[in-house]
């Protein structure tokens, strides 16, 4: 049995994530990671094996600590379609009023060059993203606030579309009350209107 780390894994993981949500991949170092973690390369190498493992496991830990955190915070199952509408515009205001972009938009547009070639967490996150708007889709219609004649699962490759372009505007620094509009609108589009007397 191997010996029991002795540093905060999670502190670790998230520092590794950041560095390679600003630099991508290919752009972080050995030396990058040992700033990002405080890790010695030595410790990495024996702990991730080697800096794709590092990566694998950041990976990992985005899409259960930062993209299910905020799927948690903002569109919880109670929510329905206004709690996925949050979601869309939580990704307008960082913390700090910084981006460090989404790790699966940034690593899909990184490696590119169909599925073989994607990181494993590339597809996870899509499947967890899909997943989620398939199933607030498909609650909205059976209770009747989803728009007649809208196809569920259209609709969610539809929100998973707008979803990445959204990130990358915000990567871009190119966005504001243009892009909540565009969010706002997509929205309106699939709501069925409400009758309020």
């Amino acid at each position: 049995m191997g010996r029991s780390r002795e540093y905060d894994e999670e502190a670790v993981l998230a520092g590794a994530m950041h560095a390679f949500r600003r630099q991508g991949y290919a752009g972080v170092s050995v030396r990058d990671l040992e700033q990002a973690t405080g890790l010695k390369a030595g410790s990495i190498y024996n702990s991730y094996r080697d800096k794709a493992g590092l990566f694998t496991a950041a990976f990992r830990h985005y899409n259960q600590a930062v993209l299910g955190r905020r799927i948690a915070e903002h569109a919880p199952e109670d929510a329905g379609l206004r709690g996925v509408r949050d979601l869309f515009t939580s990704l307008l205001h960082e913390p700090d009023g910084q981006s460090f972009g989404c790790l699966i938009t940034n690593s899909a547009i990184e490696f590119g060059g169909g599925p073989a070639e994607l990181p494993d967490g590339v597809g996870e996150g899509l499947r967890l993203l899909a997943g989620l708007f398939a199933g607030r889709l498909e609650s909205a219609r059976q209770t009747g606030q989803l728009r007649g004649g809208v196809d569920p699962a259209v609709a969610a490759l539809g929100l998973l579309a707008l979803y990445q372009g959204v990130l990358v505007l915000v990567r871009a620094a190119w966005y504001g009350q243009q892009v909540q509009a565009l969010i706002d609108d997509a929205f309106d589009r699939l709501e069925e209107p409400r009758h309020d007397h």
